[in-house]
Order: structure tokens, then sequence, then C-alpha cells
């Protein structure tokens, strides 16, 4: 058997913590090891415990502003590999999302709280962001590209369909193993497609966000809504 996702909780809502925990609870594959209500002792336990998980409200004491975020951002720099999963409630606003997901790092999700009700989305973005893979809340991704009509990706017009059906799948958080399952194709191929759909999109390796968050964003852009 893999060894279990350790992850550690940060959440200063006692009955938000319990749904989060409840939720985790829900995958055998998922080992809680701390769970914290403020900031401090949030990092301590994270130095205590050396997760390979953080999932963390966007605010919580000292100021319940954007400790999660900010905590991402710390941890970038001095554990990379602990991924984080930050939950917001609301309306996410757009420089927290842009500071999660700057610099590159993978291990990185951004999800609505009203998604908790759906225990597997937790447990997905967990699973996610440990492989390395990112996530990111279409809710969130309707904030990054407000104000942007439909359609002002013309990268997008020079995908052939089954780019397009693979590109909606990144968009929404898909593994390319998830992806090859959904569309029966082997994971190679979701690499060939995915590798296209970068070059197509002029999405260079050197960029500092993620090339997966960006394709995500084009693809909600040319969404009609």
């Amino acid at each position: 058997m893999p060894e279990p996702i350790r992850v550690v909780v940060g959440e200063d809502s006692f009955l938000m913590r319990e749904g989060i925990l409840g939720a985790l609870a829900g995958s055998d594959r998922i080992e809680v090891v701390g769970a914290e209500g403020d900031l401090d002792a949030l990092r301590e336990t994270i130095e205590r415990t050396l997760p390979d998980v953080v999932v963390s409200d966007r605010g919580m004491p000292p100021t319940g502003t954007n400790e999660g975020i900010l905590l991402a951002v710390e941890l970038g720099r001095t554990r990379p590999e602990i991924g984080v999963v930050v939950l917001s409630q609301g309306l996410p606003r757009l420089a927290d999302a842009t500071d999660l997901f700057d610099h590159g790092n993978l291990r990185r999700a951004y999800i609505l709280k009203e998604r908790i009700a759906d225990g597997g989305m937790l447990i997905d973005a967990v699973e996610s962001v440990a492989r390395g893979t990112p996530v990111i809340d279409p809710g969130v991704i309707d904030v990054l590209v407000e104000g942007d009509g439909a359609g002002r990706e013309p990268g997008i017009e020079r995908l052939t369909p089954r780019e397009r059906e693979v590109l909606a799948l990144v968009a929404e958080g898909a593994s390319n193993a998830a992806i090859a399952r959904a569309l029966v194709i082997t994971t190679r191929a979701v690499e060939r497609h995915v590798n296209s759909i970068f070059a197509k999109l002029d999405l260079a390796d050197d960029r500092d966000v993620n090339r997966r968050v960006l394709a995500a964003m084009m693809f909600m852009r040319s969404v009609p809504r």
C-alpha cells in the first residue's frame, strides 16, 4: 500500500474545521496529522509534522484576512515540497489567486469553501497537489477573467476538437491520468495533446505562473457566458 498523504488543516471556525476533517476522513489515502485555528499555531504544527499538504482557510487569526495565501507564499520559499490547498469563503480575490499560483509552484489549489459539502472535491484537490498537479476552482477562474468577453483567445480557435476536450478537463483540475481515463486514451497521448495545447496557446516553459493554470484561464475566457 502507498504511504498516506499527511495533511495539516488550518481553520479557525470549529464547525468548518469539523466539516473539513469529516470530508478528509472519507479517504483512506489521507491521514490528518494536525489541525489548528490560527496562523502561528499552524506554522508550528507544519514545522513539527512536515506534512505533504496543508489545507488552509484564506483568512484566520491574527487578522482574518489573507493568512492562507501568505502561508502558501512562505512555504513556496521554505518548504516547496509541501502542497497547499487554500479555501476561500465567498468571492475570491484576484490578487490572492495571482500570488498563490505565481512562481510556477504546481502544488497549489484554490477552491471555494462551498465545495466542502462535496467531500470528493476536497479529497481530489489534496491528492492533486500532493502529486504536483494544480487545481483552480471554476468560480475562482471567473474572478480571474472577470470583464473579459468570450472569444478573446485566438489560440483556442487553433485547437482540434480533441485538444479542446483535453483542455476542458485541464480547466477542471484533472491530472493527465484522469484525462486519459475520461477520454479512454493513453496517458502518453494526453501528454502529446497537452504539449500541443501549450504550444498553440503560446505558453512558454519560462512563465512564472504554471501553464496548466494559464491554459485553464484561457479556456474559461473562451466559454460563452
